[in-house]
Formats: C-alpha cells, structure tokens, sequence
C-alpha cells in the first residue's frame, strides 16, 4: 500500500484532543509510529469583523469533525492499524467510499490534499479569499458598511480573487447592482 493523508471522522470538537492522543501513541508505540507518520488538524486564517467594526483574523478549522492521518498501511495488516485510530474515544471511523470496512480506506488525492495545505498556508496559495460566512449566487444579504449600509440585497456575483460580491440592491425603485466587501455583508436569518 501506499503512503498517503487519509481523513477521520471525529466528534466536533474533539479534533485537537485526538490530534494530541494519536501523537502520545507515535511517540509511545515504535511499531505504530513505523506506520502513522503524521497527524493534523488543518486550520486556516479567516478575516472577521468585531462588533466595533475593526478587522481581525482568527484560526478556523478546515474540517471540522475531522482530522488528517499520514498513514502507511501494509497491505495485509491494515486493519489492525486503522483499528487502533478507530478505538479512540471520540473517532467515529476512516472517510471511505466502502462503509462495510472490508477494504482499507482511501487517500485523499495529491490535489485534495494540496488544497488543504494551500488553505492552512503551508503551500503558497492561489490568491483566493476565504471569507468567514459561505456566500452562495442567489442568497439574501444585508450590507454591514459603506455608503449602502442597512439596504438588502441579493448575491450575482461572488469573486474570490478579489474578496468583493456583485449584489443586486433596491434603490428608489430599480435594481441597481452594487459591488462590496466580503467584510461588508452579511446573510439575512430568516
């Protein structure tokens, strides 16, 4: 088998206590630290804005509910190590496309997991802003700043690259589109 980052389903919350469980078991177990080389719990940079208005960034998760596992699985003893990961308290399983359990999981691909390391940071990424809020075409949002501030509108257009959303605004009548900050909206709770 070969090397490779494969993915865990974990209890929300209980990503960083397992990261340090499966690091306490490489250090204390030559044998399974021969086949784990690495574990992770990926976090990225997000801008917020604080209720006075200013920027900030804080940690994220990537993956909540999950962490990453650089794992070599021998091909006939496998199971006897994702067994040992499965135990933990707090892991509910190995994200895999076969739920029976009778063949190893899968790896996330080099591109998956090349994304993931361009989110945290550790490879340069490719220019695209992550905003805290999950924006989507056709949303509700209310403008939070700027000359618009308090006007309702609906999401055109989102553009990473630049951090801005095209949105469609009611001015005296007519929808006038108007472009803002990824800072400066925010969705309408229905």
């Amino acid at each position: 088998m070969a090397k490779g980052w494969y993915v865990v389903h974990t209890y929300s919350g209980y990503e960083q206590k397992i990261e340090r469980i499966i690091n306490k078991m490489r250090d204390s177990d030559v044998e399974f630290a021969s086949f784990c080389t690495g574990v992770s719990v990926p976090m990225e940079k997000v801008e917020v804005l604080t209720e006075k208005g200013e920027r900030k960034e804080e940690m994220k998760k990537i993956l909540p509910g999950y962490i990453l596992v650089e794992l070599d699985l021998p091909e006939n003893t496998w199971r006897a190590v994702t067994n040992k990961i499965i135990r933990i308290q707090g892991v509910t399983g190995f994200l895999s496309s076969d739920k029976s359990g009778r063949v190893p999981p899968t790896p996330l691909s080099q591109n998956e997991h090349r994304s993931i390391l361009q989110r945290t940071g550790e490879l340069a990424p490719e220019k695209t802003f992550r905003p805290k809020q999950d924006f989507v075409k056709g949303e509700e949002v209310i403008v939070t700043g700027g000359p618009f501030a308090s006007f309702k509108g609906t999401i055109e257009e989102i553009d990473l690259q630049k951090g801005r959303l095209r949105l469609s605004l009611e001015i005296l009548g007519r929808f006038t589109p108007v472009d803002v900050d990824f800072s400066q909206a925010e969705k309408v709770v229905h």
